[in-house]
Formats: C-alpha cells, sequence, structure tokens
C-alpha cells in the first residue's frame, strides 16, 4: 500500500486530503510544519511526500533540501506562491511537481499517482532493459542506476524518469511536449521551464563540461536528443 505524507500547517485541507487518499486506499501520515514532517519522513519511509512551501517554522524549500539528502521519494509542492521563481526553487532544490492552490482533488490526485508511477523500478532483464554506457558515465536501465567515475549519481525520480526517455530514444530529438507528457504526465505542454531546469541538473551531474554539453543536446524551440 502506498503510503503519503502530508505537510501543511492548514488543517481543513490537510482534513480533506487525508479523507480523499484513504477513499482510495492510501495510507496517509501528516504533519503541520517542517521539522515534525523531516522527522516523520525518517520514521516512517513514506512512498510520496505532499508538501506545502509556506510553513510556520521551515520555508518548504529548505525541507525539500533536508529530504534530498538521504532520499529520492517523489515530492510534490502545494502552495500559494504564484511566480515562475518560486516554482523553478523548489524544483531547482529536488521537488518532482507544484501545484498551485487552490487546487482541485482530482488533478492532485492525478499528479500523485504519476509521481508514485515514476518512482517505481524500470523493471528487470526480462523486459529486455539494456546497460547503456556513454563517454563519462554509464546508464543500467534495469537497476534504476547511474555510475560517473565508479560512483553512484544520485538523482531524483523525475531526474531519472527524464534521462531513461532520452536514453531509450537515443539519437532521436525528443520534442518538449513529448517529454512533459512523458515525464510529468498528459496535462502538460507547455512547461518548458520544468524542461530547462531538469535538464541543468542532469547536465550538472553527468556532463564533463554543463555549459557545453556533449550528451545532452538541446534542439531550440523543438526539443533534446542524447548522443552518447
Amino acid at each position: 500500500m502506498t503510503r503519503v505524507l502530508v505537510v501543511d500547517d492548514e488543517p481543513q485541507i490537510v482534513r480533506a486530503l487525508v479523507i480523499n487518499l484513504k477513499a482510495r486506499k492510501y495510507e496517509v501520515d501528516s504533519a503541520p510544519d517542517g521539522a515534525t514532517a523531516l522527522k516523520l519522513a525518517a520514521e516512517r519511509h513514506p512512498d510520496v511526500v505532499v508538501l506545502d512551501l509556506g510553513l510556520p517554522d521551515i520555508d518548504g524549500v529548505e525541507v525539500i533540501r533536508g529530504l534530498r539528502g538521504w532520499t529520492r521519494v517523489p515530492i510534490i509542492v502545494l502552495s500559494a506562491r504564484h511566480t515562475s521563481d518560486e516554482k523553478v526553487e523548489a524544483l531547482d532544490a529536488g521537488a518532482d511537481d507544484y501545484v498551485t492552490k487552490p487546487f482541485g482533488m482530482d488533478e492532485l490526485l492525478a499528479r500523485l499517482r504519476a509521481a508514485v508511477r515514476r518512482a517505481e523500478p524500470v523493471g528487470g532483464a526480462e523486459d529486455g532493459v539494456v546497460v547503456v554506457e556513454a563517454d563519462g558515465f554509464t546508464v543500467d536501465l534495469a537497476a534504476k542506476k547511474v555510475h560517473r567515475d565508479g560512483r553512484d549519481v544520485r538523482l531524483t525520480p523525475t531526474e531519472w524518469h527524464l534521462l531513461e526517455v532520452l536514453v531509450r530514444n537515443g539519437g532521436r530529438l525528443v520534442s518538449q511536449k513529448q517529454l512533459l507528457q512523458e515525464v510529468w504526465g498528459p496535462s502538460y505542454g507547455t512547461e518548458t521551464n520544468y524542461l530547462r531546469v531538469y535538464m541543468a541538473q542532469l547536465r550538472r551531474k553527468l556532463e564533463a563540461d554543463p555549459s557545453h554539453p556533449r550528451h545532452f543536446v538541446t534542439e531550440p524551440g523543438m526539443g533534446y536528443r542524447f548522443e552518447r
């Protein structure tokens, strides 16, 4: 059963989320502040975190950074902050998705299902999954791992899913819309700032020279291409 950690200091929102999630057979923990959230995450190991940024003790972005220090759990930000800079800051800190308040419950639940799906293992060797070697790093699609210079590279679930789509389409242009819909879900198609943020993160982690990428190539206005 999927366990969800809801972090929000508004009791009515927590109550609505708990009722709706439990009705759909999720296990739910809740926290009213950042310190409690970090403690519960360490104790309960949720499968996904729904996190408000405006917490009374610690800013939500700091909670994201605290979680990313040890876990790749999917994090869906739930916030009344609307500016693109704030959204990008949360995504850059390691969040996987961003839902703006007020929100529709059906949309949030769809985002949550997509985040959990992205975090699931790709599958075993029987699925025909391969190891892809590039100059400087190796992508193991079966083990869902990336190695660079003999060490594991820690990726968030969204970073991994973006990398997987590009690698499985190696050498082919993948459009911005296709990437957005495959990684974030069918309701996405225009949020190109998400792609810019996550492609920059992949390049920082995997490219020898992130400012002059060799493997993660941008086709301006069209999409991205993975080259070995």
